[in-house]
């Protein structure tokens, strides 16, 4: 008797920001898949503020690839564009990089699955994952939805450091049918290498998509930073600049239209990692006042649509999915597994906090001549990324601050 029973996967993302490199061609496929699902998200929501963590995304489809078979890990594997059996110990390299204290800034990402009790897992799919995704397993009692997401939220809510208090719900748990929730926890707090002053924070017109003008906080400075101009293929112009935190390990990219006309959407699906890696090669260092609006955005969103549209169905389809590579033999046979759900909640906040200018940044503070202005005063859209290996930890698109 072939049972398919649920498997929730829920991302908790978090993004705190008080506020070059070689590549891994590997992590930029990691990160593509995160953009692809983005592109997707933002079609559907156009005028909303979007964050994402693509590679949260990307690790808990790696855990499922370690446990799908047959057409399902195809459908995976051919969306990824690689098979996490195959480049295990680059990925777990790329990992340990990601959070390596050296990056100053704090970056942690913690994956864990959540078994039902006594459900009983195959030795290898628990193996492997611990050892590519440093991948937990925690019992819990499905049957008592309540208990099971207290302790599902509690972890997520330690792994980021109590900004992300609840990604599961009572009702996202099907009691008696549920048997796994693979949960991925990013955090990341940044300082600005170069910091806003509170002083500098004053309101000011934020163009929102709806086309209502918006009175915002909106940081302000005078320093040196990387940026320039590009376009898109059928030449759409945009803006970008480079926003480093302390450790410079970790970067804000911000991109939007030069043209106020140009809505965001005309540009977002041309950007993909290797666009971003051309952006770091072709930006130059200048003397620029740059206004940021101060804002906090917190998303939730449901990834099972974008990725159906990408091309992975089977794992939602209880008479498609296989997930044998995960499941044991039990009493009443093979137990089959589906995914139900893959949530993400994701948290940004950007604010003035980092560390003290230089003496060299203050000299630039009052500099003579007048500067070029870079002003965020209408929908952008923004990068967080690891330039050591060109991971993409969040990015989003912010419609009204």
């Amino acid at each position: 008797m072939n049972w398919h029973l649920p498997l929730l996967v829920v991302l908790g993302t978090l993004m705190s920001v008080c506020s070059q490199f070689s590549f891994y061609p590997l992590e930029e496929l990691s990160s593509d898949v995160g953009i692809q699902v983005f592109n997707q998200i933002v079609k559907a929501k156009p005028q909303d503020n979007v964050v994402v963590s693509p590679h949260g995304i990307a690790s808990v489809l790696g855990v499922l690839q370690l446990g799908a078979d047959g057409k399902t890990k195809k459908q995976l594997t051919t969306m990824m564009r690689y098979s996490v059996n195959g480049v295990g110990k680059a990925l777990k390299k790329i990992n340990r990089l990601i959070v390596s204290k050296k990056n100053k800034d704090i970056v942690t990402v913690a994956n864990a699955v959540f078994a039902k009790n006594g459900f009983k897992m195959e030795v290898p799919f628990v193996t492997r994952n611990k050892e590519v995704f440093q991948c937990s397993v925690k019992s819990v009692d499905f049957e008592d939805p309540n208990a099971a997401c207290d302790s599902i939220n509690q972890w997520v809510k330690n792994e980021t450091r109590g900004m992300i208090d609840q990604v599961v719900a009572p009702d996202d748990i099907e009691g008696s049918l549920t048997r796994l929730v693979l949960v991925n926890a990013v955090y990341f707090k940044g300082l600005w290498k170069s910091r806003f002053r509170p002083e500098n924070t004053k309101k000011r017109p934020f163009y929102g998509a709806d086309g209502k003008t918006y009175q915002v906080p909106m940081l302000s400075q005078l320093s040196i930073f990387r940026c320039g101009t590009t376009s898109t293929p059928n030449e759409l112009w945009y803006n970008i600049i480079e926003l480093p935190y302390h450790g410079e390990m970790i970067s804000m990219l911000i991109a939007l239209p030069t043209e106020n006309t140009t809505p965001l959407s005309a540009i977002i699906p041309h950007i993909s990692t290797k666009t971003i890696g051309s952006w770091m090669t072709t930006m130059v260092a200048k003397r620029v006042q740059v206004i940021l609006p101060k804002f906090t955005a917190v998303a939730e969103t449901d990834l099972k649509d974008p990725l159906q549209a990408l091309g992975i169905t089977d794992m939602f389809d209880q008479s498609k999915a296989n997930f044998a590579k995960i499941t044991s033999k039990l009493f009443f046979g093979t137990e089959g597994l589906h995914v139900s759900h893959v949530l993400q909640k994701t948290k940004i906040e950007v604010s003035e906090d980092g560390t003290k200018a230089s003496a060299a940044t203050t000299a630039i503070l009052i500099a003579r001549s007048s500067p070029p202005w870079f002003i965020v005063d209408r929908p952008f859209v923004f990068f967080i990324r690891h330039n050591p290996t060109g991971t993409i930890l969040f990015m989003g698109q912010i419609n009204k601050p």
